[in-house]
């Protein structure tokens, strides 16, 4: 179905918000269940999406990108963690990082479930056609957040992940890419390097979850 951009922009502002927002946010909470209250005492722990929009990448950014219907993604204001409060840093880091891209899944999976509800008891109004192109986008852009985080590239989540795992050493060099991470990251985007890189994943999830919901 085409869309004004007014349509587009109202079908997927919820779902993007929340998206950015509860991923920042499950860092905030996972590390405080590992002992730093870092995000709690600067009032950074809350799902209120206010609390964590950052104007570029939470609004601009994605703008943008749907304005030009291109590759969709965005970002928030990054949670802070300490990791010198964690129980165990390099461990509980790389629990901390997974966490982002863990409540983008189950989100996904809630959207997936929102979808199949406005498919099995709604009509073709405007307001099912609605929610459900609102659930579509609500999986789509979870599950691109996920896929996108667990790239293995400092300082996205997959790169802590990647950190706490390997010997200390291994670390340590990946902690000298980080400054750089975001410039790879643009780099891969602006030759279509990235999409190339995630659309694989990306329709495996997709399918899984589509087929779980029995929507395929």
């Amino acid at each position: 179905m085409d869309m004004t951009l007014v349509q587009k922009i109202a079908v997927w502002a919820l779902p993007v918000l929340f998206a950015i927002t509860v991923h920042e946010a499950a860092h905030g909470y996972v590390a405080r269940s590992l002992g730093d209250r870092t995000a709690e005492s600067l009032g950074r722990l809350s799902l209120n999406p206010l609390k964590h929009i950052d104007p570029v990448g939470t609004v601009i950014v994605p703008l943008v990108l749907l304005v030009l219907g291109g590759f969709l993604f965005g970002w928030a204001k990054p949670v802070p963690v300490n990791f010198r409060n964690l129980r165990n840093p390099r461990r509980d880091m790389a629990i901390v990082a997974a966490a982002g891209p863990l409540s983008n899944l189950l989100m996904a999976l809630a959207w997936g479930l929102l979808l199949r509800f406005s498919i099995s008891v709604g009509d073709n109004s405007g307001i099912w056609i609605g929610l459900s192109s609102m659930a579509m986008a609500g999986i789509l852009i979870n599950l691109v957040l996920a896929v996108l985080n667990l790239l293995p590239l400092p300082p996205l989540d997959g790169g802590r992940v990647l950190a706490g795992l390997v010997s200390a050493r291994a670390a340590l060099m990946l902690d000298k890419v980080e400054p750089y991470g975001m410039l790879i990251l643009i780099g891969l985007l602006a030759t279509g390097a990235l999409g190339w890189l995630i659309s694989g994943p990306l329709a495996l999830l997709q399918s899984l979850l589509l087929q779980l919901l029995g929507l395929r």
